[in-house]
């Protein structure tokens, strides 16, 4: 934040506050909060003025309002630039629920007076298997208020940038949120699924006995580097002391299984959709990856979950989705 911003108290400087404004609360305005906001948000104050359309006098002298309502000041000088004073983060993220809850507000609202459905704008990372992604989303289509389901595939980084900007209500994903990722959201953990190891009948036939030893030097399609899945994976086998020849490092988990269906090679997948799996694919289940698991999760930018079809996807994932595991 290189702003100018006058006559700045010192970090943890409590604004003077008269006996008349101590007895009596003055009531927030909203306008000077949403200043606030957009000045964080968006790197200070230069930035906000450009976004709002507004001087940047103006949006100073409403901050300084809003910290004298307060009594506490919300920036401090570091150097050239301006960051957030404690007092400020803990309104900031106070200011971050309050938009987003009034967003939610009248996209309800107007939704339910014109008959439209409910809007949940999702991204998927590119790393979630597709029937994973369909069983995860399904019960936000099966609400009483119909749901218009935005879904968009991408790399989790990019997913999360959409997400501080309000452009999704919720990422799915199968890690965290990494920490050099700089966004103020909050990992919900959906359920966890072993993994299975599957592969052409005739490969499986032939590899049962003795797995998993038996995978070393077997046909393999492997995640593309850097995949969750694949790390697990390389850890299980040199675990194992076990090498698999690697045919084909495939980012698309759909594109491995078809793969696999045309005889390619073995491949990795979460248990809870193996039945599946082996139905569409067909393909069968040579054995399970003892000590591997991969976990989902539900980002959201709320702590605690108030969109309908969020709490559905996650209510249905953690007591129903991820407890029918395919064991057979």
């Amino acid at each position: 934040m290189g702003d100018r911003f006058d006559a700045l108290p010192k970090a943890g400087c409590r604004l003077h506050v008269s006996t008349k404004q101590a007895d009596i609360m003055r009531p927030l305005n909203y306008r000077h909060l949403h200043y606030f906001w957009v000045s964080a948000r968006e790197g200070g104050v230069t930035a906000a003025a450009k976004a709002l359309h507004v001087s940047q006098p103006s949006i100073s002298a409403q901050i300084k309002k809003l910290e004298r309502t307060l009594g506490h000041a919300l920036f401090e000088r570091t150097g050239r630039t301006l960051a957030l004073t404690a007092e400020g983060k803990i309104v900031f993220d106070y200011a971050e629920e309050i938009f987003r809850l009034g967003r939610e507000l009248q996209e309800t609202i107007h939704g339910r007076l014109e008959g439209r459905p409910m809007r949940l704008a999702v991204g998927v990372a590119d790393t979630i298997p597709k029937l994973i992604a369909f069983h995860l989303l399904e019960p936000a289509l099966a609400l009483a208020d119909p749901v218009r389901l935005e879904v968009r595939e991408d790399r989790t980084d990019r997913l999360l940038a959409d997400l501080a900007t309000h452009d999704l209500d919720l990422v799915l994903a199968d890690m965290p949120i990494p920490p050099n990722v700089s966004v103020r959201a909050y990992n919900h953990v959906l359920g966890d699924s072993a993994i299975d190891i599957f592969g052409p009948p005739l490969t499986v036939h032939r590899l049962r006995e003795g797995f998993p030893e038996s995978l070393d030097g077997a046909p393999f399609l492997l995640p593309a580097a850097g995949y969750t899945l694949r790390r697990s994976l390389d850890e299980w086998f040199e675990s194992l002391g076990i090498q698999p020849r690697v045919v084909s490092e495939i980012e698309d988990s759909a594109l491995i299984k078809v793969f696999a269906e045309a005889g390619a090679g073995l491949f990795a997948a979460p248990t809870v959709v193996g039945r599946e799996i082996r139905e569409k694919y067909a393909v069968e289940r040579l054995g399970r990856a003892e000590g591997v698991t991969e976990r989902f999760y539900a980002i959201t930018v709320e702590r605690r979950l108030k969109h309908p079809a969020v709490v559905a996807i996650s209510e249905d994932a953690r007591l129903r989705f991820f407890g029918d595991t395919d064991i057979d």
